[in-house]
C-alpha cells in the first residue's frame, strides 16, 4: 500500500529538524567534554589513558552523527553554504555547538517541521534527503548506517595527529 505526501507529512515518528540538532548539538559538546576530562587525566596528572580512548570514540561517533544531522536539517531548511559550513565548523573547537544551536533557533533557522515531509523536492539534494524525510525509520537506518561507514573510515584513516 502506498502513502501519500499528506499521509506521510502527519507520521509524527520523526524527530523535528529543531530538536534532533539540539539533541545532536549537546550530545556532540558532552563528547567533547568527556575528551577533554580523557586529556587532562593522560597529559596532565598522568593519571589514565583509558578515557581518551572512550572519550575519542565516542566523541569521532558524535562528531560525525553532528556532519550528517547538519547537512540534512540545511538540505531541509534550505540553508545557504555559508551557514552550512559555518554551521559544521562549529563542531571543531570544543563545546561550540551549542551555543550554535541556540543563535539558530533564535534566528528561526531551526524548523520545527521538515519542508521535504509534504514538499516535493526540486533539487538533486532534495531528492536524495525527501525518501529518508518522508519515511523515519527508513531514514534512521540510513544516518545510523551512513554515521558506521563514516566512522569505520576514520578508525582506517587513523586517529588526529598531534
Amino acid at each position: 500500500m502506498s502513502h501519500s505526501t499528506a499521509e506521510v507529512g502527519t507520521d509524527r515518528a520523526a524527530p523535528a529538524p529543531r530538536r534532533l540538532f539540539r539533541v545532536v548539538a549537546v550530545t556532540e559538546a558532552v563528547t567533547w567534554t568527556l575528551l577533554l576530562v580523557g586529556m587532562y587525566l593522560k597529559y596532565v596528572s598522568e593519571t589514565t589513558d583509558a578515557v581518551v580512548s572512550v572519550g575519542g570514540m565516542l566523541h569521532g561517533i558524535a562528531f560525525i552523527a553532528f556532519v550528517v544531522t547538519t547537512v540534512a536539517v540545511a538540505i531541509d531548511a534550505r540553508w545557504g553554504l555559508r551557514r552550512t559550513v559555518l554551521v559544521l565548523a562549529s563542531s571543531i573547537p570544543p563545546l561550540v555547538t551549542v551555543p550554535v544551536d541556540l543563535v539558530l533557533e533564535r534566528r528561526g533557522a531551526l524548523p520545527e517541521r521538515w519542508r521535504l515531509r509534504t514538499e516535493a523536492p526540486t533539487t538533486r539534494l532534495d531528492r536524495l534527503l525527501a525518501p529518508g524525510v518522508r519515511h523515519p525509520g527508513r531514514g534512521l537506518l540510513v544516518g545510523v548506517a551512513g554515521v558506521a561507514v563514516l566512522t569505520g573510515v576514520a578508525l582506517l584513516v587513523g586517529p588526529p595527529v598531534g
